[in-house]
Formats: structure tokens, sequence, C-alpha cells
């Protein structure tokens, strides 16, 4: 059995999609990272930088934190998602979330969407980086179906939930077509409907 530590964030988004799209059950322990709970020792235990998603996989008796490092756990212990021979290109998509998408598209959260007229530069800046992920990515999905090539992949699951806050973004989604046609397909899947709405609380996937 697999337990989920998480909050209702991109990141936490991602490991329950992933666990509804291999069909394996787990339970969700909400995290509160509005009031700290992050920083409890009990927590740092199994996630040094009080980062959410962990997971416990109580079957081998593991800990793992890091969503991408999860993600990578999750598709080698399941065999889905992770095609031996697509590894490589799947591995850079990856890691291009990890390092750059995620990081950037959440401190254009922090400066645009929590703390508007706080920073010019801040605001300006990180407005500019996420208006060029959004291009970087409906270029690449312009030459190939999925991220990593033509096959659904771990890469996609990592990168999507990112995409699903186009609502605090304000660049346009619309405007990206390849990126909108990848982003409404993936919406579409029930695995994805299931693990977006992580709390089961009702929350559906943002339109166009």
């Amino acid at each position: 059995m697999i337990e989920l530590f998480s909050a209702d964030t991109p990141n936490g988004k991602k490991i329950s999609i992933m666990l509804e799209e291999i069909g394996y059950s787990y339970k969700l322990t909400k995290v509160d990272i509005s009031n700290g709970e992050q920083f409890n020792p009990e927590f740092i235990n199994i996630s040094p930088f009080s980062k959410i998603p962990v997971i416990i996989d109580y079957d081998n008796n593991e800990s793992i934190f890091e969503s991408g490092a999860i993600l990578i756990y999750l598709a080698e212990k399941s065999g889905k998602l992770y095609d031996k021979k697509n590894r490589l290109k799947i591995n850079q998509w990856l890691m291009a979330q990890m390092g750059y998408i995620g990081p950037m598209i959440g401190q254009h959260h922090q400066f645009h969407h929590f703390n508007p007229g706080k920073s010019e530069f801040g605001e300006e800046r990180y407005f500019k980086i996420t208006k060029k992920i959004y291009q970087d990515l409906d270029n690449r999905l312009e030459i190939s179906k999925y991220l990593a090539g033509e096959n659904y992949s771990i890469a996609d699951i990592a990168t999507w939930p990112w995409i699903a806050r186009h609502e605090w973004h304000d660049i346009g989604l619309k405007k990206f077509k390849n990126l909108s046609r990848w982003y409404e397909y993936i919406a579409k899947r029930d695995a994805v409907i299931k693990g977006y709405d992580l709390y089961r609380n009702g929350a559906e996937i943002p339109k166009l």
C-alpha cells in the first residue's frame, strides 16, 4: 500500500495522477503547507527539505521524496509510462520540468498571483519566462504528440499540472494551439480527472 503525503499543488497532483494512471490504491495524508505542517519534525524525517509530495511504499518499506524521483520509482515499480527504449528522452523532459518549468512558473505564481504589486521586476521577469515556456512547449508539441515522443509518459504527468494553473498565468493558453491540444487531450483522461481532484472535493480541471 502507498501512503501519499501531499497538498493541493501542481507537484502534489503529479503523484495522485500517477497513482491513478497505474491503478495503485493509496491513502492520502494531507499536509497543510499554509499552516506550516511541512516543518513538523515527523514530516522532515521523510522529507529533508520540508517539501511535498512524499510517498511511503509499505510493500517495500521505502519512503521517497521529490516528485520526479517518486514518478520514476512508481513507473519502474509498475512497469508503466516509462518506456525503456525512450527513457533518455523521457528523462530529459522530466528534468526540464523539475529544474526549469516548475521552478520558473512557481516564481511567476509568487509574484503575479500571490503578491502582485510588490516587485515590478519580479512580475515582469517571471511573466516573460513563463510565456517563453509556453512557446517552447508549443514548439515541441508541434512536432511531437507528447513531450517525449508519441507515447504518454511521466514527463507529461510532471508538466501537465503546472499548465493546469494557466488561469493564474494570464498568458493565454488558447494562443498556443499545440500546447492547448496536448492540455485538453490529457485533461480528458479518467486518471487525470480523478488525480486532479486530490482532496475529493469536486475540483474540476480548468478549461481553456
